[in-house]
């Protein structure tokens, strides 16, 4: 029986982190660094950085590419370009998300007021882009015997919102934001039975993670939560270790909800 650091461990082994130039996407390409894997970032801008970073402080390959995950043929070249660079492709983390701005036409605003048009770019980002990738890599992950896809979902992907939260706010929960990230649970069960033995495949929903909202929704949610706290992005350190590792290996199908016990009430 191999040791939990054994388990745990993912060194030889190469991920690719979309987004991972954003707060999640950093700790999560961390995460595998840290693990021993070699890493892939991948983001609109600032992979590069990242990359650098990873590389001088844990001594892993990298491979920085800058991409709009809406141009397909780019996207659907990725996996390839990252086994020709880095020898091979292990784990897929599908992070990046379009989340939109309260300054953005259509999107927090009222229901009445939200458009067709960034309901599009949002599928297209949190939806589209995963089934494109994902179709793309499962040839190069099935290739050894650790292939694994880990989504990243959201509460709200399972969970109406609780509108008193953004009474007096900028702020807002958009229908197509929600209606994206339940698509992508769904679909990560569908390809989890679809790809399986060779791959795995799970989501990760996480919970609001503390980045300066307002005071008013802070403080609301926190009552709300059974830990009383928001999260920071080092609470999903230990859940993508998991998923990624051998640590999971019977595990797939499944969605984590990493939000302190809101879905619990």
């Amino acid at each position: 029986m191999r040791s939990l650091q054994d388990l745990m461990s993912l060194g030889g082994r190469v991920g690719l982190v979309t987004g991972g130039a954003g707060h999640m996407g950093r700790v999560i390409c961390e995460t595998l660094a840290e693990q021993g894997a070699a890493v892939a970032v991948l983001d609109r801008a600032g992979s590069r950085l990242v990359a650098d970073d990873l590389a001088a402080r844990y001594g892993v390959a990298t491979l920085a590419i800058d991409l709009d995950l809406a141009d397909e043929a780019a996207l659907k070249a990725v996996p390839e370009q990252i086994v020709d660079v880095l020898g091979g492709l292990d784990v897929l983390v599908n992070n990046a998300a379009f989340v939109g701005s309260s300054g953005l036409s259509g999107w927090v605003v009222p229901f009445a007021e939200q458009t067709v048009d960034t309901w599009r770019q949002a599928m297209e980002v949190n939806l589209t882009a995963v089934f494109g990738l994902s179709q793309a890599a499962v040839p190069f992950l099935a290739r050894g015997a650790h292939g694994s896809i880990v989504n990243v979902a959201s509460i709200y992907g399972v969970l109406g919102p609780d509108w008193s939260l953004y009474d007096g706010t900028a702020m807002g929960n958009p229908a197509a934001y929600a209606a994206s990230k339940g698509g992508l649970i769904q679909f990560s069960r569908w390809l989890a039975t679809t790809v399986a033995p060779s791959v795995r495949v799970n989501v990760i929903s996480p919970g609001g993670v503390a980045r300066g909202q307002p005071e008013a929704f802070r403080q609301r949610y926190e009552a709300r939560t059974p830990l009383r706290r928001m999260a920071c992005e080092e609470d999903f350190k230990g859940v993508v270790a998991f998923l990624a590792s051998d640590a999971s290996s019977y595990v797939t199908g499944q969605n984590i909800l990493v939000d302190g016990g809101w879905s619990s009430w």
